[in-house]
């Protein structure tokens, strides 16, 4: 088991490093990701997909409006504010699926090709029973 938490923390650091590189926090990356999925979102789904209080995401909000990477504003007759990741916001966080998935490759790098799918196999097996957030690799 210490071995999949040494993998896990790995996979941890470079995420948050390539966040911390774009000046982000993870919860700002977090909010502005979502936000590239799902536009137009008001404050409280912005709260339920991060599980935080709509105070706390109010704070994310203002400091990435602030630095104009999402804009709120009321949409046709509504009464709640939508949340949009600006442009500037989506390129920010563009491409860390992408250097996520190098550094699961540079960390599968010792493996063969056959060591690769036992291990996927048996991630598989241990995975089945557990809950899945719509991230399964």
């Amino acid at each position: 088991m210490e071995k999949l938490k040494l993998i896990n923390w790995a996979q941890l650091q470079a995420g948050q490093e390539w966040i911390r590189s774009r000046g982000l926090s993870v919860q700002q990356a977090f909010v502005l990701d979502y936000l590239a999925g799902h536009p137009g979102a008001i404050q409280r789904d912005i709260a339920e997909a991060t599980r935080t209080s709509a105070a706390n995401v109010s704070g994310v909000l203002r400091g990435l409006e602030a630095r104009h990477l999402v804009e709120r504003r009321f949409e046709d007759d509504d009464r709640s504010k939508r949340v949009f990741a600006t442009d500037t916001g989506i390129e920010l966080i563009s491409g860390h699926e992408e250097a996520m998935i190098a550094v699961d490759e540079s960390i599968l790098a010792p493996l063969t090709l056959d060591e690769r799918a036992t291990l996927q196999a048996l991630l598989a097996k241990i995975t089945a029973g557990l809950p899945h957030h719509g991230n399964e690799s």
